[in-house]
């Protein structure tokens, strides 16, 4: 164990290692422990360091996790950006490094101002305060990466039932704080009351979830509507290709026209690779045909609009037939439909003029999509992996709605982690989700967060199912992250002062 703790290459090692053992926690491997087991390393590991050690450690871990959790750009870059693989290597290696420093900076501060070796049950508390203010962080910094958070481990697991109470953030808090606890059932022996606070705050939140696993806190507000979404499998390379625009349109429109007949038709993202007001006669034809069958349809397509003088695009989702509204996504992809300091990147390889990579981001105020009478709360793509910003949508809905388009990242893992966010998101807000995508995976998702119906990957497929709108709030739903917030800032702030303290030498003893 000590080699754990102490500073050095082994220590760091073992970190790297440990931030890449979560990846076989999620999806598609789903071996939950291993996030409690990394968290509980990475914890070790800073326990005796120096700041500026606790600081290259936590860089360690983050590279480890990062590495390994979202080495799946590498497709997108090669197969789909032009770039040579040293260049994707070399690429991918610098995002690597310079988003570890998520993992980095939080060591520092813990290290500095936070660790409490005089207390071990603040000093767990603290840390697992410290864990949720950084995956917080990194879902906000620069727009977010919310990417490879601890709580999507237990989407299977003991915890799943804390979802609707607090979200992928609580469980998070939970997993960290539990790591820390068990790291210190030694120390914490020292005193009765100390140790039977520490079990209670460890057991307690295990038992909770699997209590909550089954608790329905939302109903259903009508009767169930029967689904069609539709998975085109369009090959990445001629999605925008001008020579096979009308192919798609017509696969699309074919495989409409002879599908059953349901309440909800629904596409992927930008299904309709042109512009939503050079398609309107398709639109309107495939509308007509939709409120023939008393059903709405819901399709991806990529909207130009004129704000204030300038032309403006951006990836929407909009209703005909039997609903109306037009969504426009306001969570973008870097790189993938905008690009960052693009003066400077753009031309420099293709993966940095990849089409339809000047979006821009939607206004904040939009209205739901409105379908068969029900709200509908609309994600495109990356969106879905944002708790709070998914929860403001989901708390004015009946039914969650995500479209995507994950062909850019071919057969790697990257899609089945998408696909377990958007499990969580349903989860959290106890509502129904449909998850129509080009090539998988195409799914519908049932209040707690299991799928109901799926079509294979990489086929072109329609899946048929039923979903029911729900009516209600999650405790999550309505108050998001404030009590968690809260709680977290009164344990940082508490471990601060009380580590101030400590160091500051008692006047008496000063004088004597």
């Amino acid at each position: 164990m000590r080699w754990i703790t102490r500073p050095g290459w082994p220590g760091n090692l073992l970190a790297v290692a440990a931030g890449a053992s979560t990846l076989l926690a999620l999806s598609p491997f789903d071996l939950w422990p291993l996030a409690l087991l990394s968290i509980a390393v990475f914890y070790l590991g800073l326990r005796d360091l120096t700041p500026r050690q606790a600081m290259a450690r936590g860089w360690c871990f983050g590279f480890g996790l990062y590495g390994a959790g979202t080495s799946w750009i590498y497709v997108s870059m090669t197969t789909y950006g032009g770039a040579s693989p040293l260049l994707a290597v070399l690429l991918l290696l610098a995002f690597f490094a310079a988003i570890a420093w998520f993992f980095a900076l939080p060591a520092w501060l813990w290290a500095r101002w936070l660790r409490r070796s005089d207390s071990p049950l603040a000093d767990a508390l603290s840390f697992a305060a410290l864990w949720l203010l950084q995956e917080a962080f990194r879902g906000w910094f620069l727009t977010g990466f919310p990417w490879l958070y601890a709580g999507y481990s237990q989407l299977a697991g003991p915890l799943a039932g804390l979802a609707p109470l607090g979200g992928v953030w609580l469980i998070s808090f939970v997993l960290a704080l539990s790591a820390a606890l068990l790291c210190n059932l030694h120390r914490l022996r020292a005193r009765l009351p100390t140790l039977a606070a520490g079990l209670a705050l460890l057991v307690a939140p295990w038992l909770l979830g699997e209590v909550l696993k089954h608790h329905a806190w939302t109903q259903p507000s009508g009767e169930a509507l029967r689904i069609a979404a539709i998975q085109g499998n369009v090959e990445q390379d001629l999605k925008w290709d001008p020579a096979h625009i009308n192919a798609q349109l017509a696969l699309y429109r074919d495989l409409s026209l002879t599908a059953k007949p349901v309440d909800l038709l629904v596409w992927p993202e930008t299904a309709v690779p042109i512009l939503k007001d050079q398609a309107q006669g398709y639109l309107d034809m495939m509308g007509s045909f939709a409120a023939g069958r008393d059903t709405a349809l819901i399709t991806g397509v990529p909207v130009r609009e004129t704000v204030h003088g300038q032309r403006r695009y951006y990836n929407g989702v909009t209703v005909t037939g039997e609903g109306d509204g037009t969504y426009l996504k306001q969570k973008l992809v870097p790189f993938g439909e905008y690009v960052p300091l693009q003066d400077m990147l753009r031309g420099a390889i293709e993966f940095f003029n990849l089409p339809m990579s000047d979006f821009a981001r939607g206004p904040s105020d939009q209205t739901l999509l409105q379908a068969k009478g029900y709200q509908i709360a609309p994600y495109i793509c990356y969106e879905v992996v944002y708790p709070e910003f998914a929860a403001g949508l989901a708390a004015r809905s009946d039914l969650l709605l995500t479209i995507s388009n994950d062909t850019w990242f071919g057969t790697s893992i990257g899609p089945l982690q998408h696909l377990q966010m958007a499990q969580m998101r349903a989860l959290e807000a106890g509502r129904w989700m449909i998850r129509a995508t080009n090539n998988g995976v195409t799914a519908l998702i049932d209040p707690f967060g299991r799928i109901t119906a799926q079509v294979p990957q990489f086929e072109q497929a329609v899946l048929y199912g039923e979903v029911v709108p729900m009516q209600q709030l999650t405790p999550y739903l309505q108050w998001r992250s404030w009590p968690l917030a809260s709680l977290c800032a009164v344990l940082l702030g508490w471990a601060a002062l009380s580590r101030r303290r400590a160091r500051t030498p008692h006047p008496a003893a000063t004088h004597q």
